[in-house]
């Protein structure tokens, strides 16, 4: 077997996959090798299929508002098997004040909502003559500073939403630093915004329209199933090799998985953030942390028979300051079609997070129970589920705190001075799925064209 190619690719999940794809469709003929520790490829996407009802092990979707992901489903095909579901017609509750709050989702509607008193709408223009906060605020402390508290639970909760995580932890630098560019270069954001909006109106831009959440009906495994596809294991994809050992010479890159070895002039590292920098600790000096906090978190997922009505919309979240067991509850079968079976509805809530890892230690049965008691109450269901499920990720989200920034400095720094080494995968630049996307198609070209863009950040709505 040749185990010598032009290109490694580290890492079998939805960076390596997507890096594969666009490899053979921008240079058939450069001849690469995906490497994975597990029996499967596709990482911590998987759906959960079982009684007629079906469930996001992880991501249960993507926003279709990413250009990369867009053409990847039209390379692959899928855009004909992608369904959609347009935040526009959905709504969506924060549970605050011990009720469900409706959510709209344009700025006008949200002004006019009874979300905060007006006096606290009010304080909300302050932005426009506050001072830039130094150094790297948390995502609450820069929200107080700039807007007042009376946002912070809502804020509190639509990151909840999207890391699992800690509002007092994560930083605003690390989760929307072109926002933080804006308020830098305008003074204020408010002002940066309006800015930016004249620029592309004046541009003759595309009115805003609001995205739609995408998956498959199959669920977000199609997504991996479709790009591991051409791959054929034992030639282009080696399952169940488990890289132990990464080396630099003069004739390329050495990887030791076991008691193979493989050469390359290219090493592309598509591992999730933490997997990546304990073998990058090998080859560089200078690394600036060892590991990235994770937010680990369960998905308790309830099947209810006829009789049981949901709330219209995607579902709800709730902030800390709540106090409630989940993190928030996802009406899946709302979103999508042919989630559970007819007459039937699924949710799935997430549990435990970067503020309550303890949760995720109960058992089965304690964890699926307390879950329960907090869905039908806050949702005042009596019936009790025909079915149900606890599915724990096999991997943490990757928390973008304090450091996060420099770690992203460095990561350039070292690609650039190594033409031959690239970094992507679950944690690198962002954590979503378009985020994944886009990092590897843009990998892919730079390795093609040994040419590196340019760094840039993108300004991303915030949607519950």
């Amino acid at each position: 077997m040749n185990n010598s190619c032009q290109t490694l690719i580290l890492g079998a999940g939805l960076s390596g996959l997507s890096l594969a794809h666009q490899l053979r469709q921008e240079a058939p003929d450069h001849r690469f090798l995906v490497l994975e520790q597990g029996d499967r490829a596709g990482g911590v996407i998987q759906t959960h299929r079982e009684q007629g009802f079906t469930s996001e092990i992880g991501p249960h979707g993507f926003l279709d508002n990413c250009p990369e992901s867009q053409t990847l489903l039209q390379e692959t095909g899928l855009e004909k098997e992608a369904i959609k579901a347009p935040l526009i017609d959905f709504v969506r509750y924060v549970y605050l004040n011990g009720r469900l709050n409706l959510i709209p989702q344009t700025p006008g509607r949200i002004l006019k909502a009874p979300l905060i008193p007006w006096r606290a709408k009010l304080r909300i223009l302050a932005d426009l003559w506050t001072p830039y906060l130094e150094e790297e605020p948390t995502v609450a402390k820069w929200v107080h500073h700039r807007f007042g508290p009376a946002l912070l639970p809502y804020v509190d909760a639509a990151f909840t939403g999207t890391y699992a995580g800690d509002i007092d932890k994560l930083t605003i630098d690390s989760v929307m630093p072109a926002l933080r560019k804006l308020e830098r270069q305008y003074g204020s954001v408010l002002r940066g915004l309006l800015v930016r909006m004249r620029q592309k109106k004046k541009a003759g831009a595309e009115k805003f329209s609001m995205p739609a959440m995408t998956s498959f009906p199959g669920g977000m495994e199609r997504l991996v199933e479709r790009l591991a596809e051409p791959l054929q294991p034992g030639v282009d994809l080696h399952l169940q090799t488990q890289v132990t050992s990464v080396k630099r010479d003069a004739e390329g890159w050495s990887v030791t998985a076991g008691e193979k070895r493989y050469s390359a002039k290219n090493l592309a590292f598509c591992l999730p953030i933490n997997a990546s920098l304990r073998l990058l600790a090998e080859i560089v000096t200078d690394l600036p942390v060892n590991k990235v906090p994770l937010a680990w978190i369960a998905s308790v997922v309830f099947g209810f028979g006829p009789g049981v009505k949901l709330p219209p919309g995607f579902g709800y979240l709730s902030p800390e300051q709540e106090r409630r067991f989940g993190l928030g509850t996802l009406f899946s079968s709302n979103m999508f079609a042919g989630r559970a079976p007819e007459g039937c509805v699924i949710t799935e809530t997430l549990v435990g997070g970067r503020r309550h890892p303890e949760y995720l230690e109960l058992d089965q049965e304690t964890l699926a129970a307390k879950t329960l008691a907090d869905v039908q109450d806050i949702l005042n269901i009596r019936d009790q589920p025909v079915y149900q499920a606890v599915l724990r990720s096999p991997g943490g989200i990757p928390q973008l705190e304090a450091g996060y920034p420099k770690l992203l400095q460095w990561k350039n720094a070292i690609e650039k001075r190594d033409n031959s080494l690239f970094i992507c995968g679950f944690g690198w630049g962002g954590i979503g799925v378009n985020d994944t996307i886009k990092l590897s198609v843009q990998t892919a070209k730079a390795l093609i064209t040994s040419q590196r863009q340019a760094h840039t950040t993108e300004l991303k709505g915030l949607y519950f």
